[in-house]
């Protein structure tokens, strides 16, 4: 057992992560930011958790783009191919469990 604090976790610079677990091709981890991401697409799926603060999380489909406020305790799971960026509102930590080759 390795106990962890996610309210404790702070980055050195954003996107910063803490590898919680490997489970061979997928891990787990707690990322902490205050910086969007970029748009990109996953190799696979992925779940996407806030566990503190609030994203803003923006999608691409055939409609166009949409954003979607996420919360603590809320999250979003993300299908391989599908275009997407988190923009955090201020300070966010969030849990993120997608394929090892994912960006």
């Amino acid at each position: 057992m390795k106990p962890f604090a996610a309210t404790d976790f702070v980055g050195e610079r954003a996107w910063a992560s803490q590898l919680l677990s490997d489970f061979g091709d997928v891990t787990v981890r707690l990322h902490w930011t205050d910086q969007p991401y970029r748009w990109h697409r996953n190799t696979g799926p992925e779940v996407f958790v806030v566990l503190d603060g609030e994203v803003d999380m923006h999608y691409r489909d055939t409609a166009g783009e949409h954003i979607v406020r996420l919360a603590a305790g809320q999250g979003v799971s993300v299908e391989s191919g599908d275009e997407h960026v988190a923009h955090p509102v201020g300070a966010a930590r969030i849990l993120v469990v997608e394929r090892k080759d994912s960006e």
